[in-house]
């Protein structure tokens, strides 16, 4: 059975698109739009791998809108260097990979927390997949997690928006939608900064407050913004990566009994369903000058729509890449990014996924996937890829 066996016909038909364009035309011009897809794993590499020639900053292609330029101040994501890699090296003193490995036994204990409450019948993302990156990235920050609702209000508005796959930036109507949403994000991690400031705390804002290399310092909106990305960004990648683990491995039964019966192969599924089906299918950036890539000119100042999705199934890179292999080794997929712009948080996110499906295992004899209930997946595959309505039997 091939990864994309379980899927709803309109995203079986994105990932078919994906791989025909690959096929046909790694790099390819939307005349409609003006912009550029980049779908091989050779082409999406070599646009990683250069940084000064594929910008991450976006603001040129993108309307004016104060709150978004507020938010853009810690959001090193979209920054190139040298700010990008000052930026990144401050953050990096503070949340550190021995931070990371010693939220193991508190995510541990919040996961078993939450599966105390479940059922033999229940809907996991509200159960598990949600509620667990939340309240970790709360606790981490030293933020209340009964603020999670909140937080899960700002997210959903955040992530509403609908993409469809020819479609690259958001337009201004869109960007208005979101302005309140931004703003009040900014005012609340704001106030949090500044609390720490003064009444200094065990938790990752205060240890980004204290945070100091060469002299240099993160100010306020600097730290409310990492803190608005980690947040976010953050929350959704466990959520879409745990939730698309549990349904693919309901497809796959037998790699299902392969991982109960040893553990230690969590860790090579856990990358098999990155590789598979990220949480986020494209990236996006901008030629700073013409760029030859794939043998296509593109032109300076054009948005390139880089499909991690394509990239991982490319048969160049990955032989029989439809399968689900946990065999697979290496495994190089793109879904963190790479070079400069790795995501900083993948080892929280891999920790977290890992984590709960020992957990869930442990705990279960059986967990299925209850599809008469419907499983409904976020508003726009063609961005974000992952289950926002999970029902599962669990017995």
């Amino acid at each position: 059975m091939g990864v994309d066996s379980g899927l709803p016909a309109e995203i079986r038909g994105l990932f078919d698109w994906l791989d025909g364009m690959r096929a046909t035309e790694p790099v390819h011009l939307d005349e409609r739009t003006g912009s550029w897809h980049v779908f091989g794993y050779r082409e999406v590499s070599r646009v990683y791998a250069d940084p000064g020639l594929f910008s991450s900053d976006l603001g040129a292609l993108m309307p004016s809108q104060p709150e978004l330029e507020l938010f853009a101040k810690g959001n090193f994501v979209r920054m190139d260097p040298p700010r990008q890699q000052e930026l990144r090296r401050l953050v990096s003193r503070a949340f550190t990979s021995r931070t990371v490995a010693e939220l193991a036994p508190r995510i541990t204990e919040i996961t078993d927390e939450l599966l105390d409450a479940v059922g033999d019948r229940t809907e996991l993302v509200e159960a598990l997949t949600y509620p667990l990156p939340i309240v970790v990235i709360a606790e981490l920050l030293g933020v209340p997690a009964g603020d999670r609702e909140l937080f899960r209000g700002w997210a959903d508005v955040m992530l509403s928006g609908t993409m469809r796959a020819d479609e690259v930036v958001v337009g201004e109507e869109t960007l208005r939608s979101y302005a309140p949403t931004m703003l009040a994000m900014f005012d609340y991690f704001t106030a949090q900064v500044r609390d720490r400031r003064a009444r200094p705390g065990d938790d990752l804002i205060s240890a980004l407050v204290a945070a100091e290399l060469d002299g240099q310092r993160l100010d306020d909106d600097e730290i409310a913004g990492f803190a608005i990305v980690l947040l976010v960004a953050g929350h959704v990648t466990t959520t879409a990566v745990l939730g698309t683990a549990v349904l693919l491995l309901d497809e796959h039964p037998e790699v299902a009994a392969a991982l109960r019966a040893d553990r230690s192969a969590v860790p090579a599924a856990i990358e098999e369903v990155l590789r598979c089906r990220p949480p986020f299918t494209r990236n996006l950036r901008r030629t700073t000058r013409a760029a030859e890539l794939g043998g296509r000119t593109i032109p300076a100042d054009t948005a390139v729509s880089v499909w991690l999705a394509a990239a991982n199934r490319d048969p160049a890179q990955f032989p029989d890449p439809l399968a689900f292999d946990l065999r697979r080794s290496p495994n190089p997929h793109l879904s963190f990014g790479h070079g400069i712009h790795f995501c900083l948080g993948a080892p929280l996110a891999r920790l977290e996924s890992r984590i709960a499906l020992e957990r869930l295992f442990d705990r279960f004899a059986e967990l299925r996937v209850d599809r008469e209930q419907g499983v409904e997946y976020f508003p726009s595959a063609a961005m974000l890829f992952g289950a926002r309505r999970l029902p599962v039997l669990l017995a």
